[in-house]
């Protein structure tokens, strides 16, 4: 009798364990379904992310799977400000609106409440990024990059919030870089193959037609990506020829324990020549710090067909509310730029001088035959076109590296011109606000 009671009772434990089992089985289901559901709900009630989205060509790791982490759910969930990376290395003086870019990307952070990390690359810059380059770089002396790094805070000053406690820090990798011993940099070293940096475009190209690849241009990934560990970055911005670079920065970041950063990626801006990408060689640039009346004139040149474009990248003016002309859309993007940097009075004079004088009506004109001979040197110029009150405060302008001719700074007092042709059409600037336009 007492066998068969021992019997029932299991039976009734094993139906009671199971409905247990099942039961459990089901919350955990259910509480997954909820989780889902919130998490889709998150997504949709969203605060609008179009400034984020907004000309970005990638953003990675970047998966659909709800469960998966990605930078927008990241933004939605996180208690405290994220930090937000953009390395910039002073290879030469100026910036121009290509470069503005990720600048302005970092400002739509800042403004969403995450702390824009600066890095200006004093270090790096004495390598040289390898990338897209058919030939090993210059390197650049210490003296070369502290000069040249001395203006980008100006530059980039009209785009980022500067003032707010907490949305900016301006870092110098040389602080951490130039404090690597032989055993970090072995360390690092190790944490990839030539395989893997080979793989890299402009290496693997190099490779297969048979130009030097010095072993110090390796390193420039590795200490582009030490940079997010050094600062703790959670994103990385860069244009989409740094992905490899910015991809180094996870592996590393993993490599120490942190957690990896994400990776936005923007496009690399064609130029006022409608073809190629800006660039300062190719002369289809805009500089950040040229002259209102200039920089005016340039954009009412941009192609009818990279319109849009420009002003998705350096505007932050809606893109179905603009002019269908396409002469209104130059003059609006010509204004909103120049406003941007110069404010609204300068870009309402350059208007003015555009529609007034022509084109070249923006920047006051100064004869070169004013000039009583040549060769002459640049200091006697600056005396004569009124830009200097004399030739030694001409010499002393240049030196402190206030001058510039057609946006290129000039340092050398002794800097001399063997004919008026070499001036002809050029910008002579001095400081930030004395221009004249050299004519014949």
């Amino acid at each position: 009798m007492g066998e068969a009671r021992r019997l029932v009772f299991c039976n009734y434990s094993s139906l009671a364990d199971e409905k247990v089992d099942k039961l459990q089985v089901f919350i955990t289901n259910l509480t997954s379904s909820v989780q889902n559901i919130a998490n889709n709900e998150s997504l949709r009630m969203t605060p609008d992310f179009d400034w984020l989205r907004r000309g970005v060509v990638e953003v990675f790791p970047q998966s659909d799977d709800v469960n998966s982490e990605s930078l927008e759910r990241l933004l939605l969930t996180t208690d405290q400000p994220l930090r937000v990376k953009l390395g910039i290395d002073p290879t030469g003086t100026d910036i121009h609106l290509g470069h503005s870019i990720p600048v302005r990307k970092l400002r739509g952070f800042q403004d969403a409440g995450h702390t824009a990390v600066l890095i200006i690359g004093d270090f790096t810059a004495r390598v040289g990024d390898p990338t897209g380059k058919s030939e090993v770089r210059r390197q650049l002396t210490e003296a070369d990059v502290a000069q040249n790094a001395q203006t980008y805070l100006d530059q980039v000053r009209p785009i980022l919030d500067f003032d707010t406690p907490g949305r900016l820090e301006v870092r110098y990798n040389s602080e951490w870089l130039s404090k690597l011993n032989l055993e970090k940099i072995l360390e690092l070293l190790s944490t990839m193959t030539v395989g893997q940096m080979l793989a890299k475009e402009g290496f693997a190209d190099r490779y297969k037609k048979e130009n030097p690849i010095f072993i110090h241009e390796f390193l420039y990934p590795l200490m582009q990506g030490f940079d997010s560990v050094a600062v703790e970055a959670d994103v990385e911005l860069g244009g989409t020829d740094q992905k490899f670079n910015i991809a180094v920065g996870r592996d590393l970041q993993r490599h120490f324990g942190q957690k990896p950063q994400f990776g936005m990626l923007l496009p690399i801006l064609i130029g006022t020549d409608g073809v190629q990408k800006m660039s300062k060689s190719l002369g289809n640039y805009i500089g950040l710090s040229e002259h209102p009346g200039q920089k005016y004139q340039k954009l009412q040149g941009v192609p009818d067909n990279l319109l849009e474009q420009y002003f998705e990248l350096l505007t932050d003016l809606p893109l179905d509310q603009l002019p269908e002309n396409p002469r209104d859309r130059q003059t609006l993007l010509a204004w909103e730029v120049v406003k941007q940097y110069h404010g609204e009075t300068a870009a309402q004079e350059a208007k003015e001088a555009a529609q007034s004088g022509g084109k070249e009506g923006a920047v006051p004109e100064f004869s070169l035959a004013g000039v009583q001979q040549f060769p002459t040197k640049l200091a006697y110029i600056l005396n004569v076109t009124g830009l200097c009150k004399s030739t030694g405060e001409g010499k002393r302008k240049i030196q402190e590296g206030g001058v510039r001719l057609d946006g290129d700074r000039i340092t050398d007092a002794d800097t001399t011109f063997d004919a008026a042709g070499e001036l002809q059409g050029k910008v002579l600037q001095v400081g930030k606000n004395k221009f004249v336009r050299l004519v014949p």
